[in-house]
């Protein structure tokens, strides 16, 4: 695929310095896009949309994945037929300090 329609495939994306703390607060709230930011979060490479195990049907993690990218959160782009996911750690990190961590840390299971 020639590079200008490689560029058409990929979502746009916000600057962070444009994200609010009451838009990301927002993306947060739902369980299951606290979910897909833990599975971002532990994985080492892009994730597909539909590798995650999600409790929803597809259009509606189609939905939590683009309130997760609107919020800065997440990070998309095609190859081939999949979309691909990576969380924005770095960038994230800059904008909002520690709270990206303290959300994944929030969601593990707790030892009792």
């Amino acid at each position: 695929m020639p590079r200008a329609q490689q560029a058409e495939r990929v979502p746009p994306h916000p600057d962070l310095a444009d994200v609010t703390l009451q838009q990301v607060l927002e993306a947060l709230v739902d369980p299951v896009r606290r979910l897909i930011v833990t599975a971002l979060h532990a994985a080492e490479t892009d994730v597909a949309c539909g590798a995650i195990d999600l409790p929803v049907g597809k259009s509606t993690a189609t939905h939590h994945f683009h309130v997760l990218r609107e919020a800065g959160l997440i990070r998309q782009h095609y190859r081939g037929t999949s979309r691909l996911n990576t969380l924005r750690r770095e960038e994230f990190e800059a904008a909002f300090p520690g709270l990206l961590d303290l959300v994944v840390r929030a969601s593990q299971p707790r030892a009792d």
